[in-house]
């Protein structure tokens, strides 16, 4: 699979690159982070409209522009870098996916070219109070109600992304035969939403209780575990390109302030201590950057080693990225512990995001299952 980028991708990424400059600097990320909507709207149709980035990676004939996960990778990569709080790694990466993998023609039909525009904000909902993202777990249910198609679905999903905000909810609940997809809409009765207190202000997680709250079911017939198992892949691969660009901003913030922060009549980053550090930091960068791609253009293929090479992505991705914003605080010494800089907005997220979707060990630990070792194995080798 090739990991080079086309050259209409180069451009996609240093037109997002400068507009995020512009109009995202971190005054405003701040303030947008503690507004009530949580994001800016106009920022948000912008985003839609002028960029076309809500559609970039759904199918032409719903109002998208037909690229994949390789072109949504390279915008969540930009967004991770200034660490946009916006709806769009709800709507886009997990219901937008979500949706166009489903098969359900009916569903893309009805939602995707809303999203596309911008005027339709969606996430997913998977795990329970359990904490587990295991598609096994779920004990959500989801019983028939009158009417061909319609479902009513009971249970309680916890650490749903944007939650509190999204107008679609797709929400996975165990129906007759099997874990399922159910539409929900937010503002239909017997749906309860609670806004969670969270480590990262950048990023807003709500609780979201459903009491026979009506629903559509989306994607295959019977069983959908397979179905699901690729939705969470997918959106494993896409938090992963978000946090190699949370970490190569961590990398560039701590060389920069390296160069210029003085001690002794020296640049710290004389230093062979600081070296090192930033040295390290690079190998884990680039390494982290190379276990995204490689997922990506699995993902855009339909490689079937998609669920390793999501896997791998999303360990080490995670690490990569809490390692660099540690030692981002690190080499800024004092200043970077203080709420002034963006050094612990980065920390936050890297935590945040290192447990969403599965801890780096659940992550590992799937990967050796598929790839057929065991930790007897492990031990003995």
């Amino acid at each position: 699979m090739a990991l080079t980028f086309t050259e209409e991708q180069d451009e996609l990424r240093a037109t997002l690159r400068r507009f995020l400059a512009d109009k995202a600097p971190s005054e405003a990320v701040r303030r947008w982070m503690e507004s009530d909507e949580g994001h800016d709207p106009r920022l948000w149709q912008r985003m839609a409209g002028q960029l076309g980035l809500h559609g970039l990676a759904l199918p032409q004939e719903y109002g998208g522009f037909g690229g994949g996960p390789v072109e949504l990778g390279i915008v969540l990569e930009e967004l991770g870098r200034v660490l946009l709080p916006s709806p769009y790694f709800s709507t886009v990466a997990l219901a937008g996916q979500a949706l166009a993998a489903s098969g359900d023609d009916t569903a893309k039909a009805r939602w995707l070219p809303a999203i596309a525009d911008g005027s339709l904000t969606g996430t997913l909902a998977l795990a329970e109070e359990s904490g587990s993202w295991n598609v096994e777990d779920v004990a959500a249910e989801a019983v028939r109600a009158d009417g061909a198609g319609h479902w009513r679905v009971s249970g309680t999903k916890m650490f749903v992304v944007d939650g509190h905000s999204a107008d679609l909810l797709l929400v996975v609940a165990r129906g007759d035969t099997g874990p399922a997809l159910f539409a929900v809409d937010s503002g239909a009765s017997g749906v309860t939403r609670t806004r969670l207190e969270t480590l990262d202000p950048t990023r807003r997680l709500a609780r979201i209780d459903l009491d026979g709250a009506p629903a559509l079911r989306v994607g295959p017939e019977g069983d959908a575990t397979a179905y699901l198992r690729t939705v969470l892949d997918l959106a494993v691969v896409a938090l992963a390109a978000e946090q190699v660009g949370g970490a190569q901003a961590c990398l560039d913030a701590a060389v920069e302030y390296a160069k210029v922060r003085v001690q002794f009549g020296r640049p710290i980053g004389s230093f062979q201590a600081v070296k090192h550090k930033c040295a390290d930091m690079l190998l884990k960068v680039e390494g982290a950057r190379s276990a995204a791609y490689h997922a990506m253009t699995a993902a855009a293929e339909g490689a079937g080693d998609l669920p390793v090479s999501a896997a791998l992505a999303a360990a080490y991705c995670a690490d990569a990225f809490t390692h660099a914003a540690k030692e981002n605080i690190q080499i800024h010494g004092g200043i970077g512990y203080t709420w002034e800089h963006d050094a612990h907005l980065h920390l936050k997220r890297a935590k945040s995001s290192e447990q969403l979707f599965g801890s780096p060990a659940t992550h590992r630990g799937r990967l050796a299952d598929l790839v057929g070792i065991s930790v007897a194995t492990a031990k003995e080798g």
